[in-house]
């Protein structure tokens, strides 16, 4: 399974490819906490049609998504459906429920 700064590479590289304009919406700070071996807080704020990621938690997110590192990758992969994470409960929400939607349209 991918380490820790595997994952956050992984995900640099997905939000370097993400097109400007469908991020221009958004204006948020979506963090991550991640469980386990491969585990870590980050988060991705997203202002202006970019996406930044930091390798720190924030002070104030917008929303807070929490679950286990190894499927984290997997759902970076395309591997594991995010809407079937958490349905299934490997995937849990605090906060604006609409930004986990739109993170969902970026990362696709």
């Amino acid at each position: 399974m991918a380490t820790y700064q595997e994952i956050l590479g992984n995900l640099r590289s997905k939000l370097e490819g993400v097109d400007p304009a469908k991020m221009k919406s958004v204006n948020a700070v979506y963090q991550f906490d991640l469980s386990g071996d491969n585990g870590g807080i980050f988060h991705i704020k997203v202002t202006e049609g970019s996406a930044v990621l930091e390798n720190a938690a924030h002070d104030n997110p917008n929303i807070t998504i929490s679950m286990a590192g190894d499927d984290f990758a997997n759902m970076l992969e395309g591997k594991l459906n995010p809407t079937s994470a958490f349905m299934a409960g490997k995937l849990k929400v605090k906060g604006d429920m609409s930004l986990a939607m739109k993170l969902q349209g970026l990362l696709g």
